[in-house]
């Protein structure tokens, strides 16, 4: 994964592009001098909680975009595109807390029969993404941790965040996925 200084890099960066765009209506510019490891290709998510309450989260779950950029990019969609809050205010951001993730590429978890998720998924380490057709769900590791999920409510979560039905992860046309994140607040 990355360093932890380029990880508190990563987060205060989050709260640079937020403010920035929140201030001035757009993106800032890329900083100049910046951890090289930041030009690695990663999955990136921000997460803005506010008095302990979800307020905002989107990300890239997939290596798509060297993490400088993806981070700066899904900061500002986290404080006004994610589509289940508000926009962010410029007079709520001092009383948001920062939470970026940064993940490890998703690996598709192959099983004979659904009880073998049991033994390839670990609560606290894993994150879940679930496919089934075009619907999609992904719940990062540190949810099933905070909610004091098992595996089975992990997987039945992550399914209902795709829009399926919660027992969708028995079925053999549903892939499953893992990844870890490493999160820094």
């Amino acid at each position: 994964m990355i360093s932890d200084n380029a990880g508190n890099y990563l987060l205060d960066l989050a709260k640079q592009s937020i403010k920035y765009y929140l201030e001035n209506g757009e993106k800032m510019e890329k900083p100049k001098d910046y951890p090289i490891e930041l030009d690695e290709n990663l999955g990136v998510f921000v997460t803005l909680n506010k008095n302990n309450y979800l307020r905002g989260c989107i990300g890239y779950p997939e290596p798509i975009l060297p993490a400088i950029d993806a981070t700066m990019e899904v900061a500002i969609a986290a404080a006004v595109n994610d589509p289940r809050f508000p926009q962010v205010t410029m007079d709520e951001f001092e009383s948001l807390d920062f939470e970026v993730t940064v993940l490890t590429k998703p690996e598709l978890i192959i099983v004979a029969v659904p009880d073998q998720y049991f033994e390839e998924i670990e609560i606290g380490r894993d994150g879940l993404i679930i496919q089934k057709g075009y619907s999609r769900g992904l719940l990062l590791p540190q949810v099933a941790t905070e909610n004091k999920f098992g595996i089975e409510e992990f997987l039945e979560h992550t399914c209902m965040k795709a829009g399926i039905s919660a027992d969708s992860w028995m079925d053999e046309s549903c892939d499953v996925y893992k990844f870890q994140g490493q999160i820094f607040k």
